[in-house]
């Protein structure tokens, strides 16, 4: 390949070569209407050995040869230009330093780069042409080469598009329906199976391929990530179906593949309309709203037109990030900006006292595992267990009528403080259901993607460096899903959840971490070869593998899919009587912390 690759640009540069003295030479002609007199052929004879080296480096100063003509485009065209009109500001002054009595005349430093331009582009033009031609009997000079993967509503559409685009030239389109192969959509033909797209890259001199395919399983969609990345093809992709359908953004904005494209998990299904009766025309509260889960919730609950958004957070830049998205893309959204701590139980029963709120979505809590392991023991209690208190206590104490509180699957069986401490969370939920009227529902759930602490924007931030990307163990496993799934399954839990229930949501198959590694190692343009992976040994209360008791033994099925409800033990206000006095302490060691949480969750067991 390399051989083949240097092969084709020395042939490109002897091309150049050829060209630039021919230009040369017949400006000297032209000039003279092809009677060159003696002297002046024995100058232009000479000024050649000057005049096609100079051009030819500064050939390859512009990236000239690093291309391939069978993709040029008016891109390559502009740069054959600038790099011939600087070449042709250069050569006066060059030849004027090497013989100061020689004389060029000036009609020949006119003609030479309007002929050169005309030689250098011609040539790349033609040569395309006659490749499109061979392939696939197109003519168009300008654009990128490009399959799609798919042949269906949204591919003949996406077509349409490209053909008004002249940044794209769209080869033709591939299909696994073997009824379509042979067939043109569009005025372009269906070349064959997606199984083909390795010949027909390598045929055609493909660099990009766009998956046109959104309605497609996710088992077919990562078969066509599979297939580009086996072929070294870039992947891009449409939106998806909902968004297609919605209206909100057209089939030709076209996106690079993401993680979340990987993750092979098919779309939820909400229950629209049970949605809309829960959060329509209600005000709704979301603690930790400038939080990675917390402003998606209130970007998805912002879709069924609540009467009033309350979004109280401690964070101030995260909350002025979120205000200004909401004013710029959700119109007539009124929604109101607190800050707040919830611990601080004065400043959250004035919030609530002022603005009434219907649903209460708990999501402010400490969660990063090492962090809170060691020096902050005591501050992830006070946080996530005491908070989850102060704001359900006075969410109770006000008549909402459901408190969503988002947990993690670090609670199952904890071995580490932010578990132990959200699971003391959820147990705090369970002793408030029998003491009032409010609905207290717990969703517990794994790692989302892209959430802030998680490993993709560490990931990714090494991969920007250039490596190594870091990863605590080669057999340590997480789930995973979009925040965007999670936000939609935690409304629809809290819509379903009559009182004290867990809902587990299914987070599919665990994936292993390096494999993530991996995959965005490729996703961000490189080779395995290219950034290298690291294991730095697990980190304090960090363990192999998650769990999430999303089976039947431990959990009992609900009317969604994606949803279960855990077995989880019972508790009751005597408990939580006791649980709230040993909070009221200002400070406490690490050690303390983890003695108690010893005798106060038995499932806890710290490495």
């Amino acid at each position: 390949m390399l051989n083949k690759s240097y092969a084709r640009t020395l042939l490109a540069i002897l091309h150049d070569i050829v060209a630039a003295a021919a230009a040369w030479m017949l400006a000297y002609l032209l000039r003279f209407n092809f009677d060159l007199p003696v002297n002046f052929s024995a100058e232009m004879r000479y000024t050649l050995l000057w005049v096609v080296p100079l051009q030819v480096v500064i050939f390859w100063q512009f990236g000239l040869y690093r291309g391939i003509w069978r993709y040029a485009s008016l891109n390559d065209l502009r740069r054959i230009v600038l790099a011939v009109l600087l070449a042709a500001i250069v050569i006066p002054f060059a030849l004027r330093m090497a013989r100061s009595h020689l004389i060029v005349p000036r009609s020949v430093l006119v003609l030479d780069p309007l002929l050169l331009i005309l030689f250098m582009g011609g040539s790349r033009v033609l040569y395309r042409t006659w490749k499109e031609t061979r392939f696939h009997g197109k003519l168009k000079l300008a654009g990128e080469p490009v399959l799609i993967l798919g042949a269906g509503d949204a591919a003949v559409a996406l077509s349409k598009d490209l053909a008004k685009n002249p940044a794209w030239q769209l080869a033709g389109f591939l299909d696994d329906d073997t009824t379509k192969h042979g067939h043109t959509l569009n005025g372009v033909k269906v070349l064959g199976g997606l199984s083909d797209l390795s010949r027909w890259a390598e045929q055609i001199g493909i660099t990009r391929a766009i998956i046109a395919m959104p309605s497609a399983s996710h088992q077919q969609r990562q078969r066509a990530i599979q297939l580009c990345n086996e072929a070294k093809v870039e992947a891009l992709t449409v939106p998806s179906f909902d968004d297609l359908m919605s209206g909100k953004v057209a089939v030709s904005q076209l996106r690079a593949i993401e993680l979340d494209d990987l993750l092979g998990r098919d779309p939820v299904v909400l229950d629209t309309a049970g949605l809309q009766e829960l959060l329509g025309g209600k005000t709704v509260m979301v603690t930790g709203a400038g939080g990675s889960i917390g402003s998606e919730l209130c970007r998805q609950i912002a879709r069924f037109s609540p009467g009033r958004l309350v979004l109280f957070e401690l964070n101030e830049y995260a909350l002025y990030t979120l205000e200004q998205e909401l004013q710029q893309k959700v119109a007539g959204l009124d929604f109101i900006c607190i800050m707040g701590d919830v611990r601080d139980e004065a400043r959250v029963y004035e919030v609530m006292a002022a603005y009434r709120p219907s649903v209460v979505f708990h999501a402010a809590a400490y969660k990063h595992v090492p962090m809170m392991e060691n020096h902050n023991a005591w501050q992830a209690i006070r946080n996530n267990v005491l908070g989850t208190y102060t704001v359900a206590h006075v969410a109770q104490r006000h008549g909402v009528e459901k408190f969503v509180l988002i947990s993690t699957d670090k609670a199952v069986n904890p071995t580490n403080v932010m578990g132990a401490s959200k699971r003391l969370a959820e147990m705090v939920c369970q002793a408030l259901q029998g003491s009032g009227g409010t609905r207290f529902i717990t969703v517990r759930f794994g790692n989302v993607l892209g959430s802030t602490g998680s490993v993709i924007p560490k990931f990714r931030a090494q991969i920007a460096k250039g490596g190594p990307v870091t990863v605590t163990h080669p057999k340590i496993t997480r789930y995973f899903m979009s925040i965007p799934e999670a936000a939609q399954l935690v409304l629809q839990a809290g819509l379903m959840g009559e009182g004290g229930e867990i809902f587990v949501l299914d987070m599919g198959e665990p994936v292993k971490i390096v494999d993530l590694a991996r995959q965005l190692i490729l996703l961000s343009g490189y080779a395995e070869e290219d950034i290298r992976i690291e294991f730095s040994g697990l980190r304090p209360g960090e363990k192999l593998y998650e769990e999430l008791l999303a089976d039947s033994e431990h959990t009992l099925p609900t009317r969604h899919s994606k949803l279960r409800i855990a077995k989880a033990r019972a508790t009751d206000e005597a408990w939580l009587k006791e649980l709230l006095e040993w909070t009221q302490a200002p400070t406490m060691p690490d050690g303390d912390v983890k003695n108690a949480l010893k005798s106060r969750v038995p499932e806890y067991q710290p490495q």
